[in-house]
């Protein structure tokens, strides 16, 4: 069932919104809805947020509990600042992989108003100033022409959400197909893992070997494959192997009958995951 996902700055009104949204499909739709929060986990805020590690760790638990919640039963709301486009990539992603609806909310408060909510909090559950500044800092904004925010609702704080628009874009309209990277894929070849890692590493290989003479803004050609990587930055051995290493991960889960669609693959993933 569909997914929504609402995002803002701290204190900003979200978890009133997604109230809003819980109520309206339980008792006008008739639909079970599940609310997946960093709010009920019991995590102390400031010092997730304060630590990029334990942020880190927060997100890849609430990206899991998303994944455990989609279903045919269920709508699920996603409560939570959601302020990096690569994280709401992801999710979006998950969905596209189950094959279901999603919508962002975006509440679209001022600095100013959020941090005054934020002020008349009790102490347990107010952000400090440091942390409310440098999430505001961070906060990387939805935007309709991205496919991973869209379909996009901005909120302002006086106006009522727009719940039979909300519901026709998750009930009434056709989920995503899923495409290569999302779709589950026939059984691979035995030697599919043997394929994976010797061509994933050839590529770390080819890279690291190109940054000697390229520059910031060039593209690096990978012998058997039609992309190339843009080259945005110096990468180093550690970062590469790591990012290797999760889209090993991920392709165990979600093996190819053609092998040879891993170079290209591969190449797609770090340009995505790079940008």
């Amino acid at each position: 069932m569909p997914f929504i996902l609402i995002c803002g700055y701290p204190s900003c009104g979200k978890s009133r919104r997604t109230e809003e949204l819980k109520k309206y499909f339980e008792n006008e739709q008739k639909k079970t809805v599940v609310v997946v929060s960093d709010h009920n986990t019991g995590v102390d805020r400031n010092k997730v947020y304060a630590d990029s590690k334990e942020e880190k760790i927060v997100r890849g638990n609430l990206k899991s509990s998303v994944q455990r919640n989609l279903s045919k039963e269920t709508i699920t709301i996603l409560d939570s600042l959601n302020y990096i486009k690569g994280f709401r990539y992801e999710l979006y992603c998950v969905t596209k992989e189950c094959q279901t609806t999603q919508c962002v909310i975006f509440c679209d408060t001022s600095k100013e108003l959020a941090s005054e909510w934020n002020n008349s909090r009790a102490e347990e559950e107010k952000y400090l100033q440091q942390i409310f500044d440098g999430l505001v800092q961070r906060f990387e904004e939805p935007r309709s022409n991205n496919r991973w925010d869209s379909p996009l609702f901005v909120i302002q704080k006086d106006d009522v959400l727009p719940l039979d628009a909300i519901s026709d874009a998750l009930l009434k309209k056709k989920a995503p197909a899923p495409n290569a990277s999302t779709a589950p894929q026939p059984l691979s070849s035995t030697n599919f893992l043997y394929e994976l890692d010797k061509t994933t590493q050839d590529v770390v290989g080819v890279i690291m070997g190109s940054q000697k003479t390229c520059v910031p803004g060039d593209t690096i050609g990978i012998p058997g494959a039609t992309d190339q990587l843009q080259y945005t930055r110096p990468l180093t051995l550690a970062e590469l192997q790591r990012l290797r290493r999760q889209f090993i991960t991920y392709m165990k889960m979600h093996p190819v009958s053609n092998n040879a669609q891993l170079t290209n693959m591969f190449i797609q993933y770090l340009n995505n995951t790079l940008k």
